[in-house]
């Protein structure tokens, strides 16, 4: 079991990993993309001190959004982890109990 729940915990890291990299991506993107009508608007003289503030307020909107889907990936993948450390624990005891001392192995 403990060569199971090994692997298992492999691809949940590598699922983690591909999601907190995504998000990055998707965030870069959308940066880009929020930012295009401020600087045509920008530029075309039509917004002036008002783009810095809404540059400024659009980028944390932007950021937080997308800090907190990391922090909630991470999060996940601790609570997987506590979970795969405590089947294996879970795995170990069973096989010590009743007082045959045979460990399971797997």
């Amino acid at each position: 079991m403990k060569t199971t729940i090994a692997r298992i915990e492999a691809v949940k890291d590598l699922i983690q990993e591909a999601v907190d990299k995504g998000a990055t991506s998707v965030e870069q993107i959308h940066r880009t993309i929020a930012d295009l009508p401020l600087e045509v608007l920008e530029k075309r003289g039509l917004l002036g001190e008002e783009a810095r503030g809404a540059r400024k307020l659009v980028d944390t909107s932007i950021g937080a959004v997308y800090d907190a889907i990391r922090a909630v990936n991470r999060e996940v993948g601790e609570l997987a982890s506590g979970i795969f450390e405590a089947l294996e624990n879970h795995d170990e005891a069973q096989a010590n109990i009743g007082g045959t001392g045979k460990k399971h192995s797997g």
